[in-house]
């Protein structure tokens, strides 16, 4: 397996909007819009692959000069538990790291808190619905 950012618009790019789509999108009975895929073009985007095959994926989201939103993790559902998205984590939090940030978030679906609290990761504030879901803010300080 192999951890890399990648660019977007490429074909790598298209492998993980079809990943996010499939996981996160259509179970959901949502798609993704030209305009919100738009919005992904200064994203700091990351995937894992075996060959030329996507296994996961996540996107850093700049929100400011210290703090990056991370977003759209997901993991092939055949893949989860074997530790792609605990690589998937470490990789974005050194990327992070290397490229001056400070400060990770994001809104943690309620089934994928106990993961995010295994980095480190802690709830702020109240429980609220996106995209038709429970959700919190978790936060982390990158040391």
């Amino acid at each position: 397996m192999g951890l890399k950012q990648i660019d977007y618009g490429t074909a790598e790019y298209n492998q993980m909007v079809q990943l996010r789509k499939q996981l996160l999108r259509l179970p959901l009975g949502l798609n993704f819009t030209e305009e919100e895929l738009q919005k992904e073009k200064n994203d700091i985007l990351i995937a894992a692959f075996d060959d030329d095959r996507i296994l996961g994926c996540c996107m850093l989201c700049p929100l400011n000069k210290y703090t990056l939103r991370l977003r759209q993790m997901a993991v092939a559902d055949n893949l989860q538990g074997k530790g792609i998205g605990a690589s998937i984590m470490i990789f974005a939090e050194n990327l992070a790291r290397d490229k001056g940030y400070r400060h990770m978030l994001m809104h943690a679906r309620d089934s994928a808190i106990g993961f995010y609290e295994k980095f480190g990761y802690k709830i702020k504030g109240t429980p609220f619905t996106e995209v038709n879901l429970p959700h919190h803010v978790m936060e982390k300080e990158l040391l």
